[in-house]
């Protein structure tokens, strides 16, 4: 080998390993850990242990914090800072050069190091992109309300179903003004801002924080209110506000942030979140994550909201805003309720980042008004803007009101619901995914998952017969026709499900039903 061409090697070798990296440091262990499980107020608010009680979830080892010890031994060592924790993961976020932080690995307690970089010398000479590029704007198309009424929310309003007694975590970049705005005095003189943080500035004192207002107009379509002119999807609700998008800049950072925030709010006994942010591309392209890696588990957002999802937390997000350049982390996390975005006029607009198929499942899930979104900005004027931030916010709070009504429901039951009564629910796509939603028969569908644990529909049925159970275990489906001919059998689970019917004669069927402990429904179907 030539000898420039070594010594050149080596001094790019030097230079990269350098230069300062973000990464995840994984600890092996939580001392005396038992200990707080047994202990849970320790760890948990009585608000949150009693949710998890309510919804069966159990509290375990990710509920314990990052030992302080472990945290304090990382923070110390030269060159090491520590930006971000995690008890979830069990981890810190570190920046700093290579060969420090792989030193960390020398420590009995570190487990494993995760580079932002996953190949050091990656370079996809990506361009960043401003997340926040939503238009605002002064137009007069349709009313304000059209967002509500185009899901059919105005349903659970007129019944008194405003998310009073819910609790929402709102994950975004600033919340200017909201502590003295007219849109939010109704919200404040109902003491529902209940708790607030900025992971970005470390500060309990959010509002100080005016460099950004994007988060108040997120919060306006979900708690605004001014009296015969605006009011939000769910004005009644209790909202936990958390600063976690540093605008400054693009880093991996910001995704530690929101892990961490969700793990306070989670803390805290949120039932909702919603977040109005998504990351693939970063100022440093080696951090930036390819198209094929939005696929539900590889981004560290991604893999919190899986855990946030078994945590029992309805987790809304804005699909983003990247067109045919997919969704964007965490919207493609299974866990995720991802939300597309239409007009006014229920059409799909292009900006709204379409699904493929490197995602497990359809993204986006639903889809709601994200061009023209009525909105409050920061100096109380109502006016319009675009962007799948604010489709998200519309049904995080349509969720709260139905959540409100069905307190029972988990959260997997509430977004199955939902699904089902999207516009498309039977030929979902990558655009709206499984379409826009219908409240109204949410509701109603809801009435009939918390009376009955089995609910058969429509009968007669002409194409697919819709299975809507409350019941948590797996259930033997069979059909039989009149001669006591199996013709379909399955095990099913979930709160919808479906069997088609399009092939069969027209005439009369049995289904048989048969549950874990060994009872067994019929349910006579007629095919028209």
């Amino acid at each position: 080998m030539n000898v420039r061409f070594l010594l050149f090697f080596f001094l790019f070798q030097n230079l990269v390993f350098s230069q300062l990296e973000d990464a995840w440091v994984f600890f092996n262990n939580k001392p005396n850990y038992e200990y707080f499980i047994e202990n849970p107020l320790l760890i948990l608010s009585q608000k949150s242990i009693d949710k998890k009680n309510l919804k069966n979830i159990i509290i375990d080892y990710r509920d314990v914090p990052v030992s302080q010890s472990y945290i304090q031994a990382i923070d110390d060592t030269e060159g090491i800072e520590v930006l971000s924790k995690s008890k979830w993961f069990n981890c810190v976020h570190v920046r700093g050069n290579y060969n420090q932080i792989d030193e960390l690995l020398d420590l009995d307690f570190v487990e494993n190091i995760e580079y932002a970089n996953r190949s050091i010398n990656r370079n996809d000479n990506q361009e960043n992109k401003n997340k926040f590029s939503e238009i605002e704007y002064y137009v007069t198309n349709r009313s304000p309300f059209n967002q509500i009424e185009m899901i059919n929310l105005d349903f659970l309003h007129q019944n008194g179903f405003n998310g009073s007694g819910i609790t929402i975590g709102v994950f975004d970049a600033g919340f200017r003004n909201v502590d003295n705005m007219n849109g939010f005095e109704r919200l404040r003189s109902l003491g529902n801002i209940k708790y607030v943080y900025d992971f970005v500035d470390r500060t309990d004192d959010l509002f100080a924080y005016i460099g950004n207002a994007h988060g108040t107009n997120v919060l306006s379509i979900m708690a605004g209110y001014i009296e015969d002119q605006y009011y939000g999807s769910a004005t009644d609700a209790e909202y936990y506000l958390f600063r976690t998008e540093d605008v400054s800049s693009e880093n991996p950072i910001e995704e530690s942030y929101w892990v961490e925030a969700m793990e306070r709010a989670d803390s805290l006994g949120i039932d909702i979140a919603n977040t109005s942010l998504g990351y693939r591309i970063y100022n440093n392209s080696a951090y930036s994550y390819s198209q094929q890696e939005m696929d539900g588990s590889t981004a560290f957002i991604s893999r919190g909201c899986n855990i946030a999802n078994e945590k029992g937390i309805i987790l809304v997000n804005s699909a983003g805003n990247s067109s045919d350049n997919g969704v964007i982390a965490p919207a493609d996390s299974k866990g995720v309720f991802s939300i597309g975005a239409v007009n006014g006029f229920g059409n799909y607009v292009s900006f709204s980042s379409q699904g493929n198929d490197f995602q497990e499942v359809i993204k986006p899930d639903i889809s709601a008004r994200g061009a023209g979104t009525y909105l409050i900005n920061y100096v109380d004027n109502i006016v319009q803007g675009n962007g799948t931030s604010y489709s998200s916010p519309i049904i995080a709070g349509s969720m709260a009101c139905l959540l409100q009504a069905f307190p029972s429901l988990n959260n997997d039951q509430i977004m199955n619901i939902v699904r089902y009564t999207a516009s498309q629910y039977e030929f979902p796509d990558n655009y709206l995914g499984y379409g826009i939603p219908n409240f109204k028969l949410a509701y109603e569908l809801a009435l009939n998952i918390e009376s009955k644990p089995v609910t058969i529909f429509p009968n007669p049925v002409y194409d697919y017969l819709k299975i809507l159970s409350s019941i948590a275990s797996n259930l033997e489906v069979k059909l039989f026709d009149m001669s006591a001919k199996l013709l379909y059998s399955d095990t099913i689970s979930g709160v919808l499900n479906n069997i088609d019917m399009r092939y069969l004669n027209k005439g009369v069927y049995l289904l048989e039903v048969k549950f874990q402990d060994g009872k067994t429904d019929l349910f006579k179907i007629i095919k028209d």
